[in-house]
């Protein structure tokens, strides 16, 4: 009888080794090997590619070599998953053949999340939904809370790939949605469930029968304790588009934020509204983000900022309080830590204000992260804001990018930014002189400024 091979598998970028080692060569990651059995190979593996069962991975029947200029470049046909937010993150729409791994803290409403878009496409595509954490019981009585239609929806509570394939080339479903892939085992992976070897062989099998057979998955992932995706890093590689769905249990909202997309924009943002009935797309995220006291207070301002294709207006706030440490505190929540401590350097080189004696603390209001630099401007000036102890106007939004040498620099889509503000009432806008308009919005002031001073000095 042959013995059963076993190989050495890094749990954090999935690179293997025939013996353990300390440290992968890889990732430069210690103790991360873990022990995985190899399958036996199957009779005929040696022979023609056929044989193997990997033949077409991506849906390619023929092995013809084509000049690039005779492909064609028709327009791969989509069809909406019934949320326009999701369907934004998506790039506008589901891809027949494409594999979409939603990702999500434990309660962030992934599951919830596909089980309306399952129950809703079922009522005009086929659809099979595969739980393996919850019973077929639990589910029904979750769509029945959520006041779901149920006609239609096929379910499948099952964890073994080979099973679940076999229903899925007998029922050829239309969209197929795994829940969750740390669930799922192979027969030929001996170790257990959620294991390196499974969630990777598992998601290769049903990756190449979804680009095979032209069907939707839609697989749910595990996150671990720092937010990344749980599982070996090549399960990234294998799918089309990787979204992160957001938000903490205090929070009625919910962000999907697209990682990775092979077809649309990454880095799009959909807002949800974690309601009785379920999860309720928001079409205006700015309305909720700038749900403002009446009452003025310093250190409050507003921001433009870019996701994806859209600007989104959000509140900044900042707090200085004179620091009883040695070493003052820097606190920022939705914004990069390192990049507030360079911006504060500048204020003081560049902008005569001293912060060193105060502890900093900046919050992006409603749980939004920012991750581009057009906020820099907002955020100095918030900052000057409390620093001073002056409110600043209601009807004022800013947004610019801030040099090292106090220059405020242009960022993209500078006009649309500001059409963006005027639509939501604000008449005053403080910007960097390569994105003033030719012609302001009716009723909206525009302040151009080339330095930090000058921006100080327009407050």
């Amino acid at each position: 009888m042959a013995k059963a091979k076993s190989a050495f598998v890094c749990t954090e970028c999935g690179a293997e080794y025939s013996k353990w080692q300390g440290q992968c060569s890889s990732c430069r990651e210690w103790n991360t090997l873990s022990e995985v059995r190899l399958a036996a190979a199957r009779p005929g593996a040696g022979a023609a590619p056929s044989t193997t069962g990997r033949s077409g991975y991506a849906g390619i029947v023929s092995r013809e070599v084509i000049d690039l200029a005779a492909v064609d470049l028709s327009e791969v046909p989509r069809f909406s998953s019934t949320f326009g937010e999701f369907d934004r993150v998506l790039g506008g729409g589901l891809v027949p053949g494409s594999a979409v791994l939603l990702g999500g803290h434990p309660g962030a409403g992934k599951s919830t999340l596909l089980l309306q878009t399952a129950c809703k496409l079922a009522q005009h595509k086929s659809a099979l939904y595969v739980t393996g954490e919850e019973s077929l019981s639990q589910v029904a009585m979750r769509a029945h809370r959520l006041q779901l239609p149920t006609q239609g929806l096929k379910m499948l509570a099952e964890t073994s790939v080979e099973t679940i394939l076999a229903v899925a080339e007998r029922e050829r479903p239309e969209v197929l949605i795994i829940d969750s892939i740390q669930t799922m085992h192979l027969d030929d992976i001996a170790s257990a469930p959620g294991g390196v070897a499974q969630v990777r062989e598992s998601a290769a099998a049903l990756t190449r029968f979804a680009k095979q057979s032209n069907t939707v998955l839609l697989l749910v992932g595990h996150v671990t304790k720092d937010g990344s995706l749980a599982g070996p890093k090549v399960l990234e590689h294998m799918i089309d588009a990787s979204l992160l769905l957001e938000g903490g249990a205090d929070s009625r909202f919910r962000t999907l934020r697209g990682q990775k997309n092979r077809f649309g924009a990454v880095n799009e943002l959909g807002v949800f509204a974690m309601l009785e009935h379920g999860l309720k797309e928001v079409k205006n995220p700015s309305a909720i983000f700038l749900s403002r006291s009446e009452e003025q207070s310093s250190g409050s301002l507003v921001m433009v900022v870019w996701e994806g294709t859209r600007p989104i207006l959000v509140e900044v706030q900042a707090l200085l309080d004179d620091s009883a440490l040695g070493n003052p505190r820097r606190v920022a929540v939705g914004l990069d830590h390192n990049r507030l401590a360079m911006l504060l350097a500048v204020l003081h080189r560049h902008g005569g204000l001293f912060t060193g004696d105060q502890d900093v603390f900046l919050n992006v209001v409603g749980g939004v992260k920012v991750l581009e630099t057009s906020a820099d401007l907002a955020v100095l000036l918030a900052v000057v804001s409390s620093l001073q102890s002056r409110p600043l106007p209601r009807e004022l939004v800013v947004f610019g990018e801030v040099g090292l040498s106090g220059e405020i620099r242009p960022v993209p889509s500078g006009q649309e930014r500001i059409v963006e503000a005027a639509k939501h009432g604000f008449t005053r806008a403080i910007v960097p002189r390569g994105n003033a308009p030719k012609s302001s919005p009716p009723g909206m002031q525009v302040i151009a400024v080339d330095k930090l001073a000058e921006a100080i000095e327009a407050l």
